[in-house]
């Protein structure tokens, strides 16, 4: 039941909320993401680490039987960080909302709660449509909250947000439902059921050719919400004119439901397709990641800059998924989370900046170290974490996904790319090959100097403040006189909390690893049982002459090929 908890608790303080006298909605709201917080914790503490693969902490409760569809809910380690994570960010996008936020208190407030139940809802979903409700939903309290409390251009935004995700979604659904559909073809006189675990075993039996479609199908609404190039044009608009936690929720939480329906849905759903196609996808990857960097070049806006990084950094993190080998996926997983903690941080000191001083443009804005040491100290750190320094969290992550695209014997020898030659006994599953790895590390190059660039400009630069004149955004003369000049003791307690996490997951992510072992182990199996089952193969050759053949021993090169198709 304490998942169902975890759900319905930010729906019932969103309800008192809406209720409550205005000038009470952020005590309660408050109060309300720090109870979920608990619960989460609490859940936590109730998971068994020596089954994280299994889903625990589950129930089950019918909700329109004659379809087959329950509520049905649990959570295996990867969920559960997942869950930990929303769980963090609600109170930080609460508090951080104090002084952003002034008009509108029950609205924006009681939205922001119910967005945290949906996002908690996807990660812990077990039954297909419960997972698809909650992941459709989430674009409602989102929409609103840009469309009403975002910067100027907040209605362009908002709408090209729903629009996007939606038809994708749209499009997933279908994908969806007609797996559900075969499952009934396959089996007959079985009911309609929409179980996750059974609808698996089902899709893995399709053939190839229906795989390759549901992977189409299903990556037009994953793909959308990560972004992956082409799809990831509403991500720098959405985030640039989306309010600070906003900001923050999008970047640290709803950009992972893409992330993480691509783990719990496509990789083990038509890992054959994925198999095939994993170059393709790979090759997107390596597109946004270098595409997002060189746009980051040449902004001004600090936001923007940080929005489009995000285009590059899920690049990396999809990178390591699409290597389908232990150390990507679980490269990919950390990515998730380190993602979540480090660019979540950013965009809450732009949106302190922006406060103070109402522009978030580099030409206005310099020097301000100077000026606000303790937030361009909390810069620098951050933005070290997003970089990937060494001994900060942002580098174990990024190094697993290159390394998981590293590990290859055959960059082009399986899948679609089976004309330029047969994949060779001993590959895996998923192996990329080196020249993926290295295209991959030009972008931590790349987001390297265009995030040290924005740092040098915006703390080290020469003082640059905007002059006060009538502010474009808030209609306003007032440049934030209400605020101190550097950050307040609530701004701080906000982000020491996050920089901890940075530091922790640097210094020692083994408890992290440790913990997804289990489940990403089990999906590279998966993958590697029913994605490799109508790939060519071919023994690899030997650089040494053959001997003359033995008279005695006719059956020993047989056995030795038999031996090899084994270990494949």
């Amino acid at each position: 039941m304490i998942l169902f908890a975890l759900m319905l608790i930010p729906l019932v303080f969103a309800m008192l909320v809406v209720i409550s006298p205005a000038a009470q909605a952020k005590t309660i709201a408050t109060v309300g993401s720090f109870v979920s917080l608990a619960g989460a914790i609490y859940a936590a503490m109730q998971f068994d680490p020596a089954s994280a693969a299994t889903f625990q902490l589950a129930k089950t409760v019918d909700w329109i039987p004659q379809l087959g569809i329950s509520l049905s809910v649990g959570v295996d380690s990867i969920a559960l960080l997942l869950v930990l994570l929303t769980a963090l960010l609600g109170p930080i996008c609460v508090i951080a909302s104090y002084t952003a936020i002034t008009q509108r208190l029950r609205t924006y407030y009681a939205w922001l709660l119910v967005l945290q139940a949906a996002m908690t809802g996807v990660f812990c979903a077990r039954d297909l449509l419960v997972f698809y409700t909650c992941f459709e939903f989430t674009l409602v309290p989102m929409f609103i909250l840009i469309s009403l409390y975002g910067s100027t251009n907040r209605k362009r935004a908002s709408i090209k947000f729903f629009l996007y995700t939606f038809t994708g979604s749209v499009i997933a659904l279908a994908g969806l439902v007609y797996i559900a559909y075969q499952h009934t073809q396959l089996t007959p006189g079985s009911p309609w059921t929409f179980d996750i675990s059974t609808l698996a075993e089902t899709a893995r039996s399709l053939p190839l050719a229906t795989q390759s479609w549901l992977l189409l199908a299903l990556m037009a609404g994953f793909a959308v919400k990560i972004p992956l190039f082409p799809v990831h044009t509403w991500l720098p608009l959405a985030h640039t004119e989306a309010p600070t936690a906003g900001s923050v929720v999008l970047a640290g939480v709803l950009l992972k439901l893409g992330t993480y329906a691509v783990y719990r849905f496509v990789l083990p759903f038509v890992p054959q397709a994925v198999v095939e196609y994993a170059p393709l996808l790979a090759i997107l990857c390596i597109i946004g990641i270098i595409y997002g960097g060189l746009i980051c070049w040449v902004q001004t806006d600090v936001k923007k800059l940080v929005a489009y990084s995000s285009v590059a950094h899920l690049g990396f993190c999809m990178l390591g998924m699409f290597a389908l080998n232990n150390t990507g996926i679980s490269g990919s997983i950390l990515y998730m989370i380190n993602h979540g903690l480090s660019t979540g941080a950013l965009f809450l000191l732009i949106g302190m900046v922006y406060e103070r001083y109402h522009t978030r443009s580099m030409k206005e804005l310099g020097g301000l170290g100077a000026k606000m040491p303790v937030w361009s100290t909390f810069m620098v750190f951050f933005v070290m974490a997003s970089v990937g320094l060494p001994g900060l969290n942002g580098f174990v992550s990024e190094f697993m996904c290159m390394m998981g695209a590293f590990q290859a014997s055959d960059a082009w020898g399986s899948g679609i790319w089976g004309s330029l030659g047969h994949r060779p006994i001993g590959a895996t599953a998923g192996n990329l090959g080196p020249w993926f790895g290295i295209i991959a590390g030009t972008g931590v190059i790349i987001a390297a100097m265009y995030l040290l660039y924005m740092t040098g400009n915006v703390v080290w630069g020469k003082l640059k403040l905007p002059d006060h004149g009538h502010d474009h955004a808030h209609g306003t003369d007032d440049h934030a006189s209400k605020l101190p000049t550097d950050l307040s003791t609530r701004e701080i307690s906000i982000l020491v909390p996050l920089a901890a996490l940075c530091i922790l997951l640097g210094v020692y992510p083994k408890p992290i690893l440790s913990l997804i072992e289990q489940p990403v182990q089990e999906t590279v199996l998966v993958v590697n049982e029913s994605g490799r089952v109508n790939m060519p193969v071919k023994p690899i050759e030997s650089d040494t002459k053959p001997h003359a053949p033995i008279a005695d021993a006719p059956a020993e090169p047989a056995a030795r090929v038999v031996s090899a198709e084994n270990a494949q």
